[in-house]
């Protein structure tokens, strides 16, 4: 997980006005990468791009994307959470966007084929699961940064465990997937607590590429349950 770096005043001690003008952009700026990611991949089908890229990328050693796609992330998410550039941290954000579209085409591609009607459900429920994580961490407004070792220990566990099936040819299955969505959760907590207590006045961009980045991963799992049903 990436670690929040205090640098300047940190919003939680900022005036009441300041701290929800920070919330208010960050939020912002999460609606609109989730516009962005659709739109993007609203073109991809409609132009039939979608089916190539599909086609191209299923036929690639997955792990050589998933690691590629992995090191594209650190270094969008590396640019927005230090360089002082506001233009910089913006094209990280555009860039995490344009790549999780792309990363996404595969299974958006397969799952409108077979399962027409499943995107939109598990995109509901990913909507729902977010909403009622946010709002715990507002209501309560507890700081849920104790769950970044945790997060961080199952995210490597995940790695191994993605590794593993691609490089011995066994499957994760329901389970996976579950677990997958709790961990997805967590971070929606995480990132969410750490935009009302931890982040600088200036990062609102570098706090909205942390929550769309858990946003996706919870829809990936979320949509990669559904499909997974008889």
């Amino acid at each position: 997980m990436q670690q929040v770096l205090s640098r300047g005043n940190v919003v939680s001690n900022a005036s009441p006005e300041t701290r929800s003008a920070f919330i208010w952009r960050t939020y912002s700026h999460v609606a609109v990468a989730i516009l962005g990611f659709t739109a993007i991949e609203s073109y991809l089908f409609s132009s039939g791009m979608a089916e190539q890229i599909a086609m191209t990328m299923l036929g690639f050693n997955w792990l050589l994307i998933l690691g590629a796609f992995m090191l594209v992330g650190w270094g969008a998410t590396h640019v927005a959470h230090t360089v002082e550039s506001q233009g910089l941290q913006y094209a990280a954000l555009a860039a995490y966007v344009v790549m999780q579209a792309i990363i996404f085409v595969p299974m958006l591609y397969i799952a409108q084929m077979t399962q027409p009607g499943v995107i939109e459900s598990a995109a509901g429920v990913t909507l729902l699961g977010v909403g009622a994580l946010t709002a715990v961490v507002f209501v309560t407004k507890k700081d849920f940064s104790f769950l970044r070792g945790i997060l961080t220990w199952a995210f490597v566990l995940a790695l191994v465990a993605i590794v593993a099936g691609v490089l011995f040819g066994f499957q994760l299955g329901t389970w996976f997937s579950v677990a997958m969505i709790g961990f997805a959760g967590g971070a929606v907590l995480y990132d969410t607590s750490n935009v009302l207590h931890h982040y600088p006045e200036d990062r609102h961009v570098a706090a909205s590429l942390q929550l769309f980045a858990s946003i996706a991963m919870m829809f990936w799992y979320v949509l990669r349950l559904f499909m997974s049903r008889d």
